[in-house]
């Protein structure tokens, strides 16, 4: 097996158009982070920076595989991150490269992995935990879709229904546009993110500046293989939902997502998933891909879903022992009978590992 690494910006058109096919070949590679579109968008908003390298896996002069990351002295990390909820090794069937030959093709000591969809060789085998990804399957349509929760007891589309005619009752029309092109929907997505941010004390991860690039970069986009999709939700003339979306051919990947709080009592974000799914019967796209997170809304919205795992690989090092004490004691802590205190090393790396991506 041999290895090549390159910028992404310098695939040649084969190249790229092989990575494309390989992704059609399997519904759950079929995710736009495992693109090479979003190689590039990241490489592009991180520049000057220039860390973003894709490893192309060559089997007997061949092209067999791709798998883009973030590069730095001695680790490195996923493509995007920490904005990427999908990480794999696009490849054929049957290719077998070890965790160890991945890692010194990227020149570094050690892969941090947050999102590895499970069962994709070879960081599968490195996993340290693994969380579910909830998506929506509609490749029966939207009415069969909404059948078939109804008849496993799910009552989250009646209630949209009955919030619907609320909102059309006291606030006035619901209307849905599923590409806006609204430059204050965008402004308004990414104020109310940052409000978010601010009240629930999480990291504002627009203050990299490189995140704000690449959603603009991405709203302005008109690719049509690989790109965003920003949704809107007005009710009466107020803007109560807006998402950013990611789109490949198959899948839409709801990715930033906020509403506005003074609607709240008409469950607006609720209302745009439901409208999404119902366009979806009119476009080649059929799965709603809600992303990892134990949320209520995905638990009854979603009728399929993913695996992914998290962990690390490397060559023997002090990089990868590092990380390998961090995860020994992340895990003892988790196995103690200490209530919240058992997620609190689990936190506390994932929220090490988001200020290192936003570097």
């Amino acid at each position: 097996m041999e290895f090549d690494l390159v910028r992404p910006r310098e695939l040649s058109a084969a190249r790229l158009e092989h990575w494309a096919e390989l992704q059609s070949q399997d519904i759950a590679l079929d995710s736009p982070y495992l693109s090479p579109g979003w190689a590039r968008a990241v490489e592009a908003a991180q520049q000057p920076a220039d860390h973003v390298r894709v490893v192309v896996v060559r089997k007997n002069g061949r092209d067999v595989g791709y798998m883009p990351a973030r590069i730095g002295a001695l680790t490195a990390m996923p493509a995007g991150a920490p904005m990427c909820d999908y990480q794999a090794l696009v490849a054929e069937p049957g290719v077998e490269v070890s965790p160890r030959q991945l890692v010194q093709a990227l020149g570094v000591q050690r892969f941090d992995f947050s999102h590895w969809i499970e069962g994709v060789a070879p960081f599968s085998d490195c996993a340290r935990g693994r969380d579910l990804s909830h998506a929506v399957d509609v490749s029966g349509g939207y009415a069969a879709y909404e059948a078939e929760r109804k008849a496993a007891g799910v009552g989250v589309l009646k209630d949209c229904d009955r919030k619907r005619r609320k909102a059309e009752r006291e606030a006035g029309p619901v209307v849905f546009t599923a590409y806006s092109r609204s430059e204050a929907a965008f402004e308004r997505l990414i104020e109310l993110k940052r409000v978010q941010y601010r009240a629930t004390g999480q990291t504002d991860i627009f203050e990299a500046g490189w995140t704000l690039r690449l959603l603009r970069d991405l709203f302005d986009s008109r690719n049509p293989d690989f790109g965003s999709m920003l949704s809107t939700l007005h009710i009466g003339e107020q803007l109560a939902a807006v998402q950013m979306n990611l789109r490949g051919r198959h899948t839409v990947h709801a990715w930033i997502i906020a509403h506005d709080p003074a609607l709240e009592r008409f469950s607006p974000g609720i209302l745009l998933f439901q409208s999404i799914l119902r366009w979806m019967d009119e476009t080649p796209h059929h799965r709603l891909d809600l992303g990892p997170g134990d949320y209520r809304f995905k638990r009854e919205l979603a009728n399929a879903g993913q695996w992914v795992t998290h962990g690390t690989a490397g060559v023997p090092s002090p990089a990868l022992l590092v990380r390998q004490a961090a995860y020994d004691v992340r895990g003892a802590v988790e196995a103690l009978p200490l209530g919240r205190v058992c997620a609190l090393p689990g936190k506390a790396m994932r929220r090490m590992d988001r200020l290192r991506a936003l570097r």
